[in-house]
């Protein structure tokens, strides 16, 4: 690829670390709120006269759902069931869109794409802003898993301004984002929900909130941003110098797609039946929630910025797929509460390694002119995954039981894991030269 000014690169790191950051922490205002804002909505909609609206009928088919399985389900989790139904929505939906936004962006340009995705995400959260009943809420859901390509778009973008011995840890400042959102973001949303403003919808506070950030970020992206694409940044070089000296592909994109597709399956699924389990075995509260999944973005964002940034992304993932198996095994048999501190320690190691080392070995593999595209897909397939796991993982979960469930969890994380160590190769660039400094000093 062609080289990036370094003032160049700095200035466009420090655009996509502040957008991204916004953007994640106006995403995980909603999680906390769940629960509340959809028993808000049950409690205003669901009842024996309010069969025929739409949120009735779903929780009709909760209910029908739930009689399929051998052992009861208490009905306090039927919000909790919503929620998660409304979660694979989403993920569903950014599978479908993924794909679209990733080929646009190498069509018409990294920063179009980014700023028509972010329009699609303030239709979004003012939907949310005005959901007074159920079904605006669900628009505004549908509308922002269509639209949400910010997270792809910078990983992109990331990609064009990084070469390869850079990559790994351009890609683990992305990681870093994720984990800064999770530990902050659900705690100030949780906070906001407790400020009443708009009585019609409890929720409209740290629904305004969230707005603004996303107002605020599509502004500074729009006066901030450059294009990166290669193509579109160098017309005329372009023609003579753009196919590189003939790419060699040393992991094709089914197996990454395989491995994302796989990994995200069964974690998301873990990750999903999490509060489940601590409710079961330790009558843990939300507060008691909150504080575990702070635990595990504090260590996620400690191990992003000090130890996956300096280490090849086949190494990482390896590691993360090896620290997943072990909180699979850890979570199917834990009885105190230490040693669920343990199993969060292991998945976050995963959550600060996988996807990171996955999406940089994927940008190894695709020219300039399809990097956006071949990023799409391989998050189209992360986010099926995501979408089908906790669907699939709490109904063993419930069927089953917990070993079983965790059981079943393990063997598969153990075939990611065989993939990840007999499948994939490390890409020729993506491990940093011991000779570089050397070299440098003979010159």
């Amino acid at each position: 690829m062609t080289a990036v000014d370094p003032s160049t690169r700095k200035m466009v790191l420090k655009v996509i670390f502040v957008s991204l950051l916004l953007d994640l922490i106006s995403f995980t205002f909603i999680l906390p709120l769940f629960p509340k804002l959809l028993e808000f909505y049950r409690n205003s909609e669901v009842g024996p006269d309010s069969q025929s609206t739409l949120l009735a009928r779903i929780i009709g088919g909760l209910n029908a759902y739930k009689a399929a399985f051998a052992k009861p389900i208490d009905s306090r989790y039927d919000i909790v069931l919503l929620g998660g139904a409304l979660g694979s929505l989403f993920s569903l939906l950014q599978a479908v869109a993924s794909p679209i936004i990733g080929h646009l962006s190498d069509k018409y340009g990294r920063r179009r794409a980014l700023l028509a995705s972010m329009a699609g995400n303030i239709l979004s959260v003012l939907l949310w802003v005005m959901a007074v009943d159920f079904r605006t809420f669900l628009a505004s859901r549908v509308v922002g898993g269509l639209s949400e390509g910010n997270v792809q778009l910078a990983t992109a973008i990331a990609t064009d301004i990084s070469d390869e011995n850079s990559r790994g840890s351009t890609m683990a400042l992305i990681g870093a984002c994720f984990s800064i959102a999770f530990t902050f973001g659900p705690a100030l949303g949780a906070y906001l929900s407790s400020i009443a403003t708009v009585a019609a919808n409890p929720f409209a506070t740290a629904a305004g909130v969230s707005l603004t950030l996303i107002v605020v970020e599509t502004v500074y992206l729009y006066f901030s941003l450059p294009e990166t694409l290669p193509n579109k940044t160098e017309k005329i070089a372009a023609k003579t110098a753009t196919k590189p000296a003939g790419l060699t592909r040393t992991n094709s994109h089914f197996l990454l797609n395989l491995v994302h597709f796989s990994f995200l399956l069964f974690f998301s699924g873990m990750e999903f039946s999490l509060p489940f389990m601590t409710y079961d075995l330790f009558q843990y509260n939300s507060a008691q929630n909150g504080r575990l999944l702070g635990f595990v973005g504090l260590v996620a964002s400690i191990l992003q910025g000090g130890v996956t940034r300096r280490l090849p992304p086949l190494l990482t993932v390896r590691i993360g797929v090896s620290a997943c198996l072990l909180a699979f095994a850890l979570l199917g048999r834990i009885s105190t509460v230490g040693s669920l501190y343990l199993a969060a320690t292991c998945l976050a190691t995963t959550s600060a390694t996988v996807v990171s080392g996955l999406n940089t070995l994927s940008s190894f593999e695709a020219s300039e002119g399809e990097r956006g595209g071949k990023l799409g897909i391989l998050r189209s397939w992360g986010q099926l995954g995501r979408g089908l796991g906790p669907i699939l993982f709490t109904s063993v979960y419930w069927w089953a039981g917990r070993e079983v469930a965790y059981g079943m969890g393990a063997l598969g994380i153990l075939g990611v894991t065989i993939l990840a160590f007999a499948g994939l190769k490390s890409p020729p660039g993506s491990v940093k030269k011991k000779t570089t400094k050397s070299e440098k000093k003979e010159l």
